[in-house]
């Protein structure tokens, strides 16, 4: 193993932490935004700006696509794509508090379909990792628990959320990275925007919400994929999970910095066992 290939192999999960940062962040500043405009125009505005920044910062990256990657890197957008829509049709029907955490159950559908697909050998200790995890999750989200329809929808969301890990470990190596993360985010606009024709679309209707939409397309979104794409070409599709699952951490961190909300002892315990699963993953496979 190269210096090189070593430096990318410790880098990557602290790329993805950043990422989990990013969206945790979104996630709060997000919430007054989608209030003053509809979330599926909200959506493809994101995707849009990104793209058309991405391709303006590099445009020779329109060179780099052929067949294999325009198949590849649209499937791995079109599974991005559903479950942002399914994430968002289940919330219009449920608690925010159960979407989260049934979102966060592509933790545990992620080894399930890499063990399916990519035939990779879960040992115990990543299962035990992942139950603690969810644990956390649950701790952090969960004020009570029903099933129902809107309940189906966001379980469908982490499953294509799973799939989209998944095609990105199965097809990021030896592929342009930026490219990949292109025409991911080109699918999502595209699929937002088809989402969008039942109510038409309407801009973001101040600079409130329009700094959002800059904040979470250049950040959260181009970079934020970039970095994902670029780390699983590295490390696995289950440790990339695992560490993913930062972002409700964040989300809680950041919302009693800016948010004002106070943290209850439920909250502080459903963290500090996300960050014990992400530990115990990362050491176990940097051994």
């Amino acid at each position: 193993m190269s210096a090189r290939h070593q430096l990318q192999l410790k880098l990557a999960p602290w790329a993805l932490l950043g990422v989990a940062a990013a969206w945790g962040l979104a996630f709060v500043v997000m919430k007054d935004a989608i209030e003053r405009q509809s979330v599926n125009n909200f959506l493809f505005t994101r995707f849009s700006l990104a793209v058309v920044v991405m391709v303006a910062i590099r445009p020779q990256v329109l060179r780099k696509f052929d067949k294999e990657l325009l198949l590849r890197a649209g499937l791995a957008g079109i599974f991005l794509g559903f479950g942002y829509i399914f994430q968002t049709l289940g919330l219009e029907r449920t608690g925010a508090a159960i979407t989260g955490f049934i979102t966060g159950l592509y933790v545990v559908v992620t080894p399930l379909l890499a063990s399916v697909i990519l035939k990779e050998r879960i040992g115990k200790f990543v299962w035990f990792s992942i139950f603690i995890a969810t644990i956390g999750l649950a701790l952090l989200s969960v004020q009570g628990f029903s099933v129902g329809f809107g309940e189906m929808l966001v379980l469908f969301s982490a499953i294509f959320f799973a799939a989209h890990i998944i095609a990105l470990s199965k097809w990021s190596p030896g592929r342009d990275v930026y490219a990949m993360t292109v025409v991911q985010l080109t699918v999502c606009a595209l699929m937002a925007g088809i989402a969008s024709i039942p109510e038409g679309y309407a801009p973001p209707p101040d600079r409130g919400v329009w700094a959002v939409v800059v904040f979470t397309a250049v950040f959260a979104t181009a970079v934020a994929f970039i970095i994902q794409t670029w780390s699983q070409a590295h490390i696995s599709a289950t440790k990339v999970a695992v560490i993913l699952t930062m972002e409700v951490v964040f989300a809680a961190l950041f919302a009693v910095i800016f948010g004002g909300e106070v943290l209850t002892l439920q909250v502080l315990l459903g963290g500090f066992l996300v960050l014990l699963a992400m530990y115990l993953i990362v050491l176990r496979e940097n051994k």
